[in-house]
C-alpha cells in the first residue's frame, strides 16, 4: 500500500471505532437530539471531510454531478432527516470502497510501471579509449558502448566484441534467453546476463526500440473505444437526469402526501445508486489492464480502440516475407549468362549495398567484395537500379526487366528469382530462398480454429507464395503485388469479410496497406520504422502465434467489459426501482454504488493475466 492508501486506511479504522463509540452513547445516554448530532459528526468529518472539499471545489468550477456532489448531498440529507448512523456508514463504506478501488487501480498500473523501468538510465560509452558514463541520449550513432553483466543494453547496435546472452522478457515477453555473438543485432531494453559486450549504436536513443515501446504504451490511453466513449458521454448525460428525478421524488410524492422526510430519504438513496463511477472507472480500467497485460507479452496495442477493433477480426491477411517467414534469405543458386558467377554477385550485391531488405543482405553476405554504387534508385515492388563500375546495373524482380526492356527469360524457382541486368543487357539470375518461420503454421491454425480467415499478399513470384501457402496452410494468396495492388486487394477483401480486417506486415511497402486495414500489426523486432509508425499494434518479437494471442485478450478484455456493464446497470436499476419504492434501505444503495464499482474494478483486473 502506498503512504496515502496507509492514511486513508487509518481514517476508516478511526472513523469506524469513532461510529461505534457514538453508536453506543446513543443508546446508552439519554440527551437532547443536538448532542447525538456532534458526536456523529466526529466520525462523519473524521472519514468524509476530502469528499466534502472536493465535492466544493468542483461546483466551484463548474462540474457538479460527480460522485464527491452526490455522496456529499446524499449523507448531508440523511444527518437533516435524523439518520445519523446511515449518513456515516454511508460515507464510510464509500471510503471502503474507494480505497479498495484505489489498490485495484495500483494493481492494474504494475504491468505498465514494470515496462517503464526498461528505460536505461545511463549509458557507458568509450571514448578515445576510456569509458564514460553518459545519458543515453548523449551517445552518437556509430559509437561503441560498454555493456556489463547486469546492465540494461541502452541503445539498438551491433555487438562488435564479445559474447553473452540477453533477457528480453521485459520486451517480447519471451523467458528464454537470447544468445549474441560478435555481428549479431541487439536490441535496448534487454538486460545482459553473462559475458561483457561492446556493442556499436545503430540508432539514437530516442529512435531505439526501448524508447518506441514507452512511447507506444505511454499514448496508448488517448485513443479510446468506442465503449469508453459512449460510457463517457452516456455519464455526463444521465447523472443529471437522475439528480432531476430524485428532485421530483422528492417534492412530488411530498406534496401529495405531506410526509417529506420519507420521501426526501427515498430521493437521496436514488441519488446514492445514481452515480455512474462503476460504469466510468471499470471500463477505461479494463481497456487499460488488456493493454498492460498485452504489452507484458510483447505484443504493444496502441489504444482500447483498436484493442476493441482486433477483437471483432474476421480474417488475418499476412504479407509473406520477413512475415511468416524469417526473412533471412540464402543464396542457393547462381546462374550467370556471359559473366562468371563471383561478377554476377559482385555486380548483384554492390547495387544492393544500401538496401535493407533481406534479399540485399543475403546477396552481400554471398559476396566478400563490393563496390560503391552511384545514382542509387530503389524502385519499391521492383528492385534496385544503381550505377555500379561505371556500369547502369538493374538488380530485380521480372517486373522490373520488362519495364527497363531487358529480355530475360522466365525462370520457374523455389525461391525468389533475382534478375540482373547490365547496360540494358541480361546477365543471368540468383534464386534465393527463404526459411518459414517455426510458429507460422501454429498461427494459422490458431486462427482458423478461432473462427478466422487467413490470407497471404505478398509481390514475391507466385511459384514462392503458393509453396508458402501450402506448408503454412492459409485460405488464399495472391502473389505479384504492388504496393497499390495489395491495396487494392486489401479493399476488396474488406468489402466481402464479415468482420474487421488485420493485416500483418513488416516492410516500408507494408505501411500504405496497414493504415488501409481495419487493423494494422506489425513486425516490431525486425519490421521497419514505417511499418511500426503506420501499425495499431506492434508484436515486439517477430511471432505470428503472438497474432491469435492479441485476439484472444483483445477478445477477452472486451468480454470483461460488456460483464461490468450489463452488471452495473442492472444492479443499480434495480436498487433505483427498489429505493424509489422505499424498499431498498441506504446501505444497498452505498453498494449499488461503491460495492457493484469495486466488483467491477476486480472483474477488470482479471484482463491482466490473459494467457
Amino acid at each position: 500500500m502506498t503512504r496515502k492508501q496507509k492514511k486513508s486506511l487509518i481514517r476508516i479504522i478511526v472513523s469506524a471505532v469513532l461510529l461505534g463509540a457514538a453508536f453506543l452513547i446513543q443508546k446508552t445516554v439519554d440527551a437532547p437530539f443536538w448532542v447525538y448530532l456532534l458526536i456523529y459528526l466526529v466520525p462523519y468529518f473524521t472519514v468524509g471531510y476530502d469528499v466534502l472539499i472536493k465535492s466544493a471545489r468542483n461546483i466551484a468550477h463548474g462540474d457538479v454531478f460527480d460522485e464527491n456532489f452526490l455522496m456529499s448531498l446524499a449523507t448531508i440529507g440523511a444527518f437533516f432527516t435524523g439518520e445519523y448512523v446511515e449518513a456515516v456508514f454511508v460515507m464510510l463504506f464509500y471510503q471502503v470502497g474507494e480505497l479498495f478501488q484505489s489498490i485495484a487501480v495500483g494493481k492494474s498500473r504494475k504491468s505498465i510501471s514494470a515496462l517503464m523501468d526498461i528505460r536505461p538510465d545511463s549509458a557507458c560509452v568509450v571514448r578515445g579509449g576510456e569509458e564514460c558514463v553518459v545519458s543515453p541520449d548523449e551517445v552518437e550513432v556509430g559509437e561503441i558502448i560498454l555493456v556489463r553483466p547486469g546492465e540494461k543494453v541502452a541503445i539498438d547496435g551491433v555487438v562488435v566484441e564479445g559474447k553473452s546472452s540477453l533477457d528480453t522478457s521485459a520486451l517480447t515477453g519471451e523467458s528464454v534467453p537470447v544468445n549474441v555473438l560478435t555481428g549479431d543485432a541487439v536490441i535496448s531494453g534487454s538486460i545482459n546476463k553473462t559475458g561483457v559486450i561492446k556493442i556499436r549504436t545503430t540508432k539514437p536513443f530516442g529512435e531505439s526500440t526501448v524508447s518506441k515501446i514507452l512511447e507506444l504504451v505511454e499514448n496508448a490511453s488517448s485513443k479510446k473505444a468506442r465503449t469508453e466513449n459512449f460510457i463517457t458521454r452516456f455519464s455526463k448525460i444521465y447523472t443529471p437526469a437522475v439528480v432531476g428525478a430524485a428532485v421530483l421524488i422528492a417534492l412530488v410524492p411530498s406534496l401529495i402526501t405531506g410526509q417529506w422526510s420519507e420521501w426526501i430519504h427515498r430521493a437521496l438513496i436514488f441519488l446514492v445508486v445514481s452515480c455512474p463511477c462503476a460504469l466510468v472507472i471499470s471500463v477505461p480500467l479494463a481497456y487499460f489492464a488488456g493493454i498492460g497485460g498485452a504489452s507484458s507479452q510483447g505484443i504493444l496495442i496502441k489504444g482500447s480502440n483498436y484493442l476493441e477493433a482486433l477483437a471483432k477480426t474476421g480474417c488475418v491477411v499476412f504479407d509473406k516475407t520477413g512475415t511468416l517467414t524469417k526473412g533471412v534469405f540464402r543464396v542457393t543458386s547462381v546462374s550467370p549468362v556471359g559473366v562468371s558467377d563471383d561478377e554476377l554477385l559482385y555486380l548483384a550485391a554492390s547495387a544492393e549495398k544500401y538496401s535493407t531488405h533481406p534479399i540485399a543482405l543475403s546477396l552481400r553476405e554471398k559476396c566478400e567484395k563490393t563496390a560503391e554504387p552511384t545514382d542509387v534508385r530503389e524502385v519499391s515492388g521492383e528492385g534496385v537500379e544503381a550505377s555500379v563500375d561505371g556500369a547502369a546495373v538493374a538488380c530485380g524482380n521480372a517486373r522490373m526487366m520488362k519495364r527497363l526492356g531487358v529480355n530475360a527469360p522466365e525462370v520457374d524457382a523455389a525461391g525468389t528469382v533475382v534478375y540482373v541486368a547490365a547496360d540494358g543487357k541480361f546477365i543471368g539470375h540468383i534464386v534465393i530462398s527463404d526459411e518459414i518461420k517455426p510458429d507460422s503454421a501454429e498461427a494459422v491454425r490458431a486462427l482458423r480454429d478461432g473462427g478466422i480467415g487467413t490470407v497471404i499478399l505478398s509481390g514475391d513470384k507466385k511459384s514462392a507464395v503458393d509453396k508458402a501457402a501450402c506448408e503454412i496452410g492459409v485460405d488464399a494468396s495472391y502473389s505479384e503485388l504492388l504496393p497499390e495492388g495489395k491495396v487494392d486487394m486489401m479493399e476488396k477483401i474488406i468489402s466481402e469479410s464479415a468482420g474487421k480486417v488485420a493485416f500483418v506486415g513488416d516492410g516500408i511497402n507494408d505501411a500504405p496497406v496497414l493504415m488501409r486495414a481495419d487493423v494494422g500489426i506489425a513486425m516490431g523486432a525486425l519490421g521497419s520504422d514505417a511499418a511500426i509508425e503506420a501499425a495499431d499494434v506492434v508484436l515486439t518479437d517477430d511471432r505470428p502465434s503472438k497474432i491469435p494471442k492479441a485476439i484472444k485478450i483483445s477478445r477477452k478484455t472486451t468480454a470483461i467489459v460488456k460483464q461490468n456493464i450489463i452488471f452495473s446497470l442492472i444492479v443499480k436499476g434495480a436498487v433505483l426501482v427498489l429505493g424509489a419504492l422505499g424498499i431498498a434501505p441506504m446501505w444497498a444503495a452505498v453498494f449499488a454504488d461503491v460495492g457493484v464499482a469495486v466488483i467491477a474494478i476486480l472483474n477488470s483486473i482479471r484482463a491482466m493475466k490473459i494467457k
